[in-house]
């Protein structure tokens, strides 16, 4: 009789052949699959049809690959396996695009396309974020088939490949094919782990919406010797606007851009909590962000202002002219319960109460413009709770749970749409280098994946721990 340690066994086989998981990962992982370009979108469509299709078939799956309804927007892959019209639906997700390779940055492996192991480190673009991670769900479904013979739950699996370009698109499609995505609970990785040394369930995302802050003074610059002290700066009039926004320490000053109080329930969810991003990580601010709270509660319970860029005159050839215009472009991630529909009213209404009617706040670039809305699945939510206890049965001990992530996806679709309860596994670690050069995983992370990931799939279909919501 087959087992479930005979499951993670045949996983973790697979994982270790040199021509399984590693070769599986360096295919894709090769497919330059940059959303954020449009020139990328064929690369996309290969992604999906030449390198999750067929392995999905392989499986018994049926598989449909939609066009996205949103111009230039990346398809989605939608496989399905349906064992017994009883038993649960288990909906899983990945997506398939990267950020911009940014290839001439690569300081370490090969560049972006090209997996490359040094020690620990397997460097890649796309590997943290998001290839490696549905990898391991693809290759964990697979030991299942493969030991069992039957999953004994039913999947879809959906790959999508516009995530790092907002996702825009998505919760149309899916709220189009409504039947086609239903399921009864929602399963997948995305994402760092809040610690290296131990894994944690995250059951929702903080929101993300980005604007510009703009001060436009005049056509052209002029002598700083003959106009200094007669023309206002726009850099000096932005920076003093962003100063009654957010103060010298990350504290936001402005009510309508904070979130609801902390309710007890995610306080004593982050209780002990502390974060570890491993070696390299950068090392905390303590005295940054509001005052009074820990540093778990900052990141995953408050909202962060962050100015993400800033430019006046020509930073890299400055001259001596008082420049004509100033622009930051700007980023509030907010956790539920945060006014984000108002935002840009708000702030309109305070920069105007403190005289700064004179800065505009405008649209982000292009690939800067995407909002994630914040969501959450409740912390005693049977999903939820059903989630620890397979975690617990492979590890020996209760995960930490996290009420949501710091970063931002496409949760809403499951939560607004779909109206299911989600809840996320990350096997990525915050030192990763994550959107940045030098992207990678953690190979014994990634393999501690693998076994936490097969035995959740594991569970699902054996009788005596099955969901059964």
């Amino acid at each position: 009789m087959t087992t479930r340690t005979d499951a993670i066994a045949h996983a973790l086989a697979w994982f270790d052949d040199d021509d399984g998981y590693f070769k599986t990962l360096s295919d894709r992982v090769a497919v330059p699959t940059e959303s954020q370009e449009p020139s990328q979108l064929p690369e996309l469509y290969r992604y999906l049809n030449d390198y999750i299709r067929p392995d999905f078939e392989a499986m018994g799956y049926e598989v449909v690959v939609y066009d996205n309804p949103f111009e230039g927007g990346g398809p989605v892959l939608l496989a399905t396996r349906i064992e017994d019209a009883h038993l649960p639906t288990i909906l899983g997700y990945g997506h398939g695009d990267t950020v911009r390779g940014q290839a001439d940055r690569w300081t370490k492996g090969e560049g972006p396309w090209t997996l490359a192991r040094d020690g620990d480190r397997v460097y890649g673009r796309g590997t943290a974020d998001n290839k490696a991670q549905h990898t391991t769900h693809m290759g964990a479904i697979r030991a299942i088939l493969e030991t069992r013979g039957k999953l004994g739950f039913n999947s879809k699996f959906m790959v999508e490949t516009g995530e790092e370009n907002g996702s825009k698109g998505l919760k149309e499609l899916v709220a189009a094919n409504k039947d086609a995505f239903m399921a009864d609970a929602y399963f997948a990785s995305d994402g760092p782990r809040v610690s290296v040394g131990k894994p944690n369930l995250t059951l929702g995302n903080r929101g993300c919406v980005n604007f510009d802050l703009v001060v436009n003074c005049r056509d052209g610059g002029h002598h700083s010797g003959n106009w200094g002290g007669l023309l206002s700066n726009p850099g000096v009039i932005l920076a003093h606007a962003i100063a009654t926004i957010v103060d010298q320490q990350g504290r936001i000053l402005v009510d309508a851009l904070k979130p609801p109080p902390i309710s007890n329930s995610v306080r004593e969810a982050l209780n002990g909590i502390s974060r570890d991003g491993g070696a390299d990580a950068p090392v905390i601010d303590e005295n940054w962000g509001e005052p009074g709270l820990t540093s778990a509660e900052k990141v995953y319970a408050w909202n962060s202002f962050e100015v993400l860029a800033f430019t006046t005159g020509n930073p890299s050839n400055p001259v001596n002219a008082i420049p004509p215009r100033a622009r930051a472009n700007c980023q509030l991630r907010f956790v539920v319960g945060t006014d984000y529909q108002n935002l840009r009213a708000n702030l309109r209404k305070h920069l105007d109460a403190h005289g700064f009617d004179m800065v505009e706040i405008a649209d982000p670039p292009p690939g800067n413009d995407a909002i994630f809305l914040a969501a959450r699945t409740p912390p005693d939510h049977p999903w939820a709770e059903w989630m620890k206890g397979a975690v617990k049965r492979t590890t020996g001990s209760i995960p930490d749970v996290m009420p949501n992530s710091g970063g931002s996806i496409c949760n809403d679709v499951f939560q607004d749409v779909l109206q299911i309860p989600f809840v996320w596994m990350p096997l990525s670690y915050t030192g990763c280098s994550q959107h940045a050069p030098d992207e990678h995983i953690l190979w014994s992370l990634t393999r501690e994946g693998m076994e936490l990931v097969t035995g959740v799939y594991w569970d699902l279909g054996e009788e005596g721990t099955a969901y059964r919501p």
